[in-house]
């Protein structure tokens, strides 16, 4: 539920009803607007008596919240989230992001001339996996805290800022020591423990949608995230899994529009996961902008044909160049446009 204040409501009022809401044994959640604040109830499972807090000075109204979640809901928060990074980069805005990278980190040199190029080429933010759940016990899983090292350095030579996941609860606080952006991944979208801790983390999580959830599940599983009270959190379409062998999932594109009318939060597309096969990431790419999408996150690799991770989904350096070219005419074409890139930010 909503309490919404009045437009000249005082701080006083506001600190009131937050004190009111939580006598009634409910948390509250102030919630500023453009034109006046309201104040959001916390951990009602059925009617809440309103009575109380629609006498009190400078209440507006009540609203009651329909969906099952709440504070990822537009009905919580009808403006847009935005979440800024250190090193400039808005996602959720006007500007399309572009994160790009290989899927996992796997030595100084193929980390550091990925970040290179994909800084030229127009990313801000920089992909690699450190730690790497795999569907087979025998593949590579990943540098570990060395490969979150490599990531730092490569942050700290080119500017890019660094997504990364996290795969259990323990592993969420050593993540955060080095990454802008905590990635759960789509085998852990119901992992609520992970959640849990990732959503105390302080830092912005990017949550990736389970391989078979309902876009009602995706976002519940964010509102995990909200409940422990991080508002930072990047929603991910990374395709589903369907019946059809000719891609390795099905890119749900359909989910971007849908999200945004729910939610909030920014939502980003993942073409290579959602597709399986390089020669599709592009064209899908370019239709999840089309779709709305507030950025890419993308696998880019310096050479495809040796990685020891999703090598056939990667691009070439040179395609996600063409890529980039693309989308920002797509971008502008919707009133958008592409993310500035770093070397155009003035130091």
């Amino acid at each position: 539920m909503l309490v919404v204040m009045k437009h000249n409501a005082s701080a006083e009022a506001i600190e009131a009803v937050v004190d009111a809401i939580q006598d009634m044994g409910y948390g509250a959640r102030p919630i500023p607007g453009g034109q006046r604040t309201a104040v959001g109830l916390i951990g009602n499972d059925g009617r809440v008596d309103t009575a109380r807090l629609e006498g009190m000075e400078g209440v507006l109204e009540c609203i009651a919240v329909t969906q099952p979640y709440k504070q990822v809901s537009r009905e919580w928060r009808e403006e847009d989230t935005l979440i800024r990074l250190d090193n400039g980069t808005v996602i959720g805005g006007s500007e399309v992001v572009l994160m790009a990278g290989p899927c996992a980190v796997e030595s100084e040199d193929q980390i550091m001339t990925s970040a290179r190029l994909l800084r030229a080429a127009g990313a801000t933010v920089l992909r690699g996996g450190a730690f790497k759940p795999r569907t087979s016990p025998y593949s590579f899983q990943g540098l570990g805290e060395e490969g979150l090292r490599l990531l730092a350095q490569a942050r700290e030579a080119t500017g890019l800022a660094i997504v990364t996941e996290a795969v259990d609860p323990a592993g969420v606080d050593l993540v955060a020591e080095y990454a802008d952006i905590i990635q759960i991944g789509a085998r852990n979208m119901q992992n609520y423990p992970l959640l849990r801790r990732a959503g105390q983390s302080g830092k912005p999580v990017l949550l990736k949608r389970g391989m078979s959830a309902t876009i009602n599940e995706f976002l519940l599983a964010a509102e995990y995230l909200l409940a422990e009270g991080n508002d930072e959190v990047i929603l991910c379409e990374r395709g589903v899994r369907s019946f059809d062998t000719h891609t390795r999932n099905l890119l749900d594109l359909t989910a971007i529009p849908v999200v945004k009318g729910l939610s909030h939060l920014p939502i980003v597309a993942d073409p290579s996961h959602g597709t399986g096969l390089r020669s599709k990431v592009v064209p899908m790419g370019r239709a999840a902008v089309a779709a709305g999408a507030d950025g890419l996150i993308v696998e880019v690799h310096p050479d495809p044909t040796r990685a020891l991770s999703d090598g056939a989904q990667s691009l070439y350096p040179a395609q996600f160049e063409e890529m980039v070219g693309q989308i920002d005419v797509i971008a502008r074409a919707i009133g958008r446009q592409l993310v500035t890139p770093l070397d155009a930010v003035p130091a």
